[in-house]
């Protein structure tokens, strides 16, 4: 039977969870965790702004900080899934403060140089009413990447709606089929790496 796995998501939507107004991001992350369940990987989501995540590019930025505690979620998951909306064409300004605060990785490596994040895989699962997926992707998955996490194929989840448009992902009758073949496809490769990484993980160098 195979290892069962771990996944850890953060939802970096601009509004928290207090909000009045549901939040598509979360939509997103539980259809992902919903495709996969048949892989053996059971998760956690949390909503970013649910905490005080201190700017800099330190684990542990001092009193009032609650990045130490979150950074110990991702540490601890053998998959981490960044959840973001596009604003402007970009990631939101919570997810970069979030891939900020994982600089920190690139001096925390060990006696063989391996990060934190070494031998785990990352997600990264996008919504948004405008074009600009790709390219959010592209910064998210190069700053995770440059932090120790792998990346797998076929990992860049989204949906994107029409420009300027009413329609949010959370407003949908349901997933569409295509979104939907890309999830499980997420899911599958993301599980499958995991798993192999978690048996044998990276050697390091020295």
């Amino acid at each position: 039977m195979a290892a069962a796995l771990t996944a850890f998501a953060l939802n970096c939507s601009l509004k928290a969870s207090s909000a009045a107004e549901t939040s598509s991001t979360d939509k997103m992350l539980a259809d992902l965790l919903a495709a996969f369940a048949p892989h053996g990987v059971t998760g956690e989501v949390v909503r970013a702004l649910d905490h005080d995540i201190k700017p800099g590019v330190e684990s542990d930025m001092g009193e009032g900080d609650d990045w130490p505690a979150l950074r110990e979620k991702i540490v601890a998951a053998d998959i981490f899934i960044l959840g973001t909306p596009i604003w402007m064409g970009q990631p939101s300004s919570v997810a970069k403060r979030v891939l900020e605060r994982l600089d920190a990785f690139l001096g925390e490596a060990d006696d063989k140089g391996r990060m934190p994040a070494a031998g785990k895989v990352a997600l990264v699962a996008i919504v948004g009413n405008e074009d600009g997926a790709h390219h959010c992707h592209a910064a998210c998955f190069q700053a995770l990447n440059d932090v120790g996490f792998t990346v797998p194929a076929n990992a860049g989840c989204y949906w994107v709606g029409e420009a300027m448009g009413s329609v949010d992902y959370k407003d949908l009758d349901a997933v569409p089929k295509k979104v939907q073949e890309t999830l499980d496809m997420a899911a599958s490769n993301t599980a499958h790496l995991a798993r192999l990484l978690k048996a044998e993980t990276y050697p390091g160098v020295g």
